[in-house]
C-alpha cells in the first residue's frame, strides 16, 4: 500500500474573476511547471491555489464560497492544502485569516515569489512572459500594464492592484512572439487602463507605438483592445487601427454613466458632451468599428432623471456591445461615504431596462449582417455547432457565429470566411463561402 508521503503532489489552480486574473494564473502555472511541478487548471489536485476576485459583492461572494468549499474538502481529507491569492486576499487578508483560518496561507496580488516558495518552487526571473495558457490555443491575453492611477469613486481596483505600471514594449513583443510560436493567432490586450499605457515609462501615452510593434509579430492575425478609459484617450491609436488590418476594429471602453451629475460624483473626469464627441470621432475615423461598453446603474444619488438621461443616450448611441451592472457599495472607495440610497429592486429594474433596450439594438444591428460575409475565427465545437467570432466580438462576452457541424467541417483555430444566413439578438448563424 502506498503511503501518503510517497504521493506525488499535483497543484490545482482555480481562477475567479476577470481576464487579468486568468493571466496571473497562467504566469503562476508557467513558473510552477518550470520548477518541475505537476500543475493543472481547474482539474483535480491535492494542493489547491484559489486566485480570487474582490471587485464587487457578487464576485466576493463567489470567491468566499469557493474558499469554503475547498476548506471543507481539506477537512474531509480530499485535498491536503489550500492557498488563497488574488484581489480578495489582497484586500481582506486580516478578515479572511480570522474568519477562515483553515486556509494554509493567504497571499496578495504582488506576492508571487512568496506563493511559489510556499508551493516549494523558486521564482525564475528568466521566464520572461512564459506561461501556461488556459484559453483555447488560438487566442491569449497580453497584460500590458498593471494597476490604475484613476480616482474613480466606485472602484476598489487601486486598493487591490496598486498604481499603474506599464510593461516595456520590447518585453511585450517578446511575449507576443512566444505566444505566436505556440499557435496563438489573436492577442487580447488587457490592463486596468489601456489609455494610460506608457505614461510612466515613456512620459507619453504610447499605446499606438506598442500596437505598431505588435503587428510585426509573425503569426499574429488579430489584436484586440480591452478596457480603455475615455478621458485622455490617445487618438493616434485610431490611425493605427485604421491603417493596420491586424488590429480589430473593436474597442472595449467602460463608460459607466453619462449623466453629468453622476459622472462628476464618480470622478470620471469627463462629461456627457465630451464622451459623445469622443465616440462620434471613433466612428468617423474607423468606420464600422464595434464599441463595447459597460454601465453602472443605481450609483448613490442616481435619480430617475439621471437614469432616463442614461437610457435615452444608450438608445441614441446604439452600442454594438453593452453590459450593465448594478452599483456595489465598496468600503474604502470614494463613494463609500455616500448613502447607498437606490433600493436594490430599483437598481435591478434599471439594469434590466437597459439590457432589454440593448437586446433590441443588438437584434437590429445583427439583422443588418444577414447576407454579409465576415472573416471569422473558429474557437471551438459545441454540440452540433462550430462556434466562431468576427473581429467585432471578444471571447466569452460578445456575439458568436454558429455553423452547423452536420453540414460543414471547420477546424478550431482557423480563420474562415462565413456568410451570415440568420441572426438573433446575440448569435449569428452562418455557412462557409
Amino acid at each position: 500500500m502506498r503511503t501518503k508521503s510517497l504521493k506525488k503532489n499535483k497543484i490545482n489552480v482555480i481562477t475567479l474573476g476577470c481576464s487579468k486574473n486568468t493571466y496571473d494564473s497562467e504566469v503562476l502555472m508557467g513558473q510552477l511547471k518550470a520548477n518541475g511541478k505537476d500543475v493543472a487548471h481547474e482539474e483535480e489536485g491535492n494542493i489547491v491555489v484559489i486566485n480570487t476576485c474582490g471587485f464587487i459583492d457578487n464576485a466576493k461572494e463567489e470567491s468566499v464560497n469557493t474558499i469554503l468549499e475547498y476548506v471543507d474538502k481539506k477537512d474531509q481529507g480530499l485535498v491536503d492544502k489550500v492557498f488563497v491569492t488574488g484581489c480578495l486576499s489582497e484586500r481582506y487578508r486580516p478578515d479572511l485569516e480570522k474568519e477562515i483560518p483553515d486556509v494554509d496561507q493567504y497571499f496578495g496580488t504582488t506576492e508571487l515569489p512568496l506563493l511559489l516558495k510556499a508551493l516549494g518552487a523558486d521564482y525564475k526571473h528568466e521566464l520572461l512572459g512564459e506561461r501556461l495558457t488556459t484559453t483555447p490555443k488560438n487566442y491569449a491575453y497580453l497584460k500590458i500594464a498593471e494597476g490604475c492611477d484613476r480616482p474613480c469613486s466606485f472602484c476598489a481596483i487601486p486598493l487591490m492592484r496598486g498604481k499603474h505600471v506599464s510593461q516595456p514594449i520590447e518585453k511585450l513583443v517578446k511575449e507576443a512572439e512566444g505566444l505566436a510560436k505556440k499557435g496563438v493567432k489573436e492577442l487580447i490586450l488587457i490592463a486596468q487602463d489601456l489609455t494610460y499605457y506608457g505614461l510612466d515609462l515613456y512620459k507619453k501615452r504610447n499605446l499606438a507605438e506598442l500596437l505598431e510593434n505588435l503587428v510585426k509579430v509573425e503569426g499574429i492575425e488579430w489584436i484586440r483592445l480591452h478596457y480603455a478609459f475615455p478621458s485622455g484617450f490617445p487618438m493616434d491609436v485610431l490611425d493605427v487601427m485604421k491603417r493596420e488590418p491586424k488590429i480589430c476594429n473593436y474597442i472595449d471602453i467602460p463608460l459607466q454613466h453619462i449623466s453629468d451629475d453622476i459622472l462628476k460624483s464618480m470622478k470620471r473626469g469627463t462629461t456627457k458632451e465630451k464622451t459623445t464627441k469622443l465616440l462620434q470621432e471613433f466612428r468617423e475615423r474607423v468606420p464600422g468599428m464595434a464599441i463595447r461598453t459597460t454601465l453602472i446603474v443605481g450609483y448613490p444619488g442616481e435619480t430617475q432623471e439621471d437614469f432616463e438621461i442614461l437610457r435615452d443616450w444608450v438608445q441614441e448611441m446604439k452600442f454594438e456591445r453593452l453590459g450593465c451592472f448594478t452599483y456595489s457599495h465598496e468600503e474604502n472607495t470614494g463613494a463609500f461615504v455616500l448613502e447607498d440610497d437606490v433600493p436594490q429592486e430599483v437598481k435591478q429594474a434599471r439594469a434590466a431596462e437597459i439590457m432589454d433596450l440593448q437586446s433590441q439594438i443588438s437584434w437590429d444591428l445583427n439583422q443588418e449582417k444577414i447576407g454579409q460575409t465576415f472573416k471569422c475565427v473558429i474557437d471551438r465545437k459545441e454540440g452540433q455547432y462550430f462556434i466562431g467570432r468576427t473581429e467585432f466580438d471578444s471571447p466569452d462576452v460578445d456575439n458568436e457565429v454558429l455553423v452547423d457541424a452536420s453540414k460543414h467541417y471547420l477546424k478550431t483555430g482557423d480563420f474562415v470566411n462565413l456568410k451570415i444566413t440568420d441572426a438573433t439578438e446575440f448569435d449569428l448563424y452562418a455557412e462557409p463561402v
